[in-house]
């Protein structure tokens, strides 16, 4: 028989050693990956999941086959939907990849694309965010099409970067390796005219939603085949 107390300290220990992706850290932190499985994931419009989704090393990687049909590839979205969030994640991709973070998702039948709702964190790689490559707005941790970053700290490739959204009744706040590069309110007359300006004014559903699933986005290409974009250290704290 195991005394309680030793029984207590076993479990303590184990805990102890149990990788962050296992278990809520105590203060809220949730895992909204299991570093081994996609469950808790579907592909935008689907039940299940993209053929060219997977997990490999304890990272949610898509190894995009520009071949396959779309839905190989659609976006990777939560199960569950979200309001006032701490998201964070670590990224790293293949020379030249881009792809996206997206939030307040919505998956109704007249949507097509996780975009048509979701505001978009950008994440890109290095190779392709330089000025002549790349419009503004549309770098490694820009609100993408909205607001730039006023840094380009994306880290060379082949090197994780660790990313956070917070979304806070409207404050949006994004940070790349340490760095807030993004700070704004949505749903308010400055939010309205940022609109205003780009592509989205002709899509009403765009942020129109307060509550909604994430997206990783499948991911685009820009000169280096196949995309292969790694997901890891996934967690979500929920914010009253």
């Amino acid at each position: 028989m195991i005394r309680p107390y030793v029984k207590a300290l076993a479990i303590a220990c184990c805990m102890a050693v149990l990788p962050v992706h296992a278990a809520d850290d105590g203060k809220g932190w949730k895992p909204l990956f299991d570093g081994k499985t996609l469950d808790g994931w579907h592909s935008f419009g689907q039940k299940g999941t993209g053929k060219d989704w997977s997990v490999v090393d304890g990272s949610i990687q898509l190894a995009r086959d520009l071949k396959a049909p779309p839905q190989d590839f659609a976006d990777l979205v939560t199960d569950g939907e979200y309001e006032n969030f701490h998201l964070k994640l670590e990224w790293k991709m293949t020379p030249c990849a881009d792809a996206g973070i997206i939030f307040n998702v919505s998956e109704a039948p007249k949507y097509h694309q996780t975009w048509e709702t979701g505001p978009e964190m950008q994440i890109a790689d290095l190779a392709c965010t330089k000025p002549d490559s790349y419009t503004p707005k549309q770098r490694a941790g820009d609100l993408f099409d909205l607001i730039s970053s006023d840094v380009e700290n994306v880290k060379e490739n082949g090197n994780w970067n660790a990313v956070e959204i917070i979304v806070d009744h409207g404050h949006v706040q994004f940070f790349q390796n340490g760095h807030k590069t993004v700070d704004t309110t949505m749903w308010t007359p400055a939010w309205d005219a940022l609109v205003a300006k780009t592509k989205f004014a002709k899509m009403p559903g765009f942020a129109h939603f307060h509550r909604g699933h994430i997206a990783l986005q499948g991911g685009e290409d820009k000169g280096v085949e196949p995309i292969r974009i790694l997901f890891r250290n996934i967690a979500i704290k929920e914010l009253p």
